[in-house]
């Protein structure tokens, strides 16, 4: 397997932009969605680089796609939250929702390539 070094792919340098534009987002969240909606989408925005990072590290191409699975997996459970939250608190997502459908096609031609 091609070695990764995760700080110099562009999936992770956008899901780390990404990972800003959620927390301004959920900083307008109410008090009462500290330890809901807030820590759940928090960690869905932190899981997208995690797991693309830990995945580089990985010695075989099948872990490595296995991870950046589990990262784009992450990505629609974080669009789901940020459509609720939209739909609930009326919060404009629309820059943070076309980032996140970026990194999505991102990663997954990203895995295409791998597999190619």
């Amino acid at each position: 397997m091609k070695a990764h070094n995760f700080r110099q792919l562009t999936i992770w340098k956008e899901s780390m932009v990404l990972v800003k534009m959620v927390y301004r987002l959920t900083n307008q969240l109410p008090d009462k969605e500290k330890f809901g909606l807030v820590s759940q989408i928090n960690r869905c925005a932190v899981s997208v680089p995690s797991n693309i990072a830990e995945g580089s590290g990985r010695t075989t191409e099948k872990d490595f796609l296995r991870f950046l699975t589990i990262s784009i997996s992450s990505s629609y459970e974080l669009e789901t939250q940020l459509l609720i939250i939209e739909d609930i608190y009326n919060i404009k997502i629309s820059e943070t929702l076309d980032k996140l459908k970026d990194i999505q096609n991102m990663i997954g031609g990203f895995k295409r390539n791998i597999l190619n």
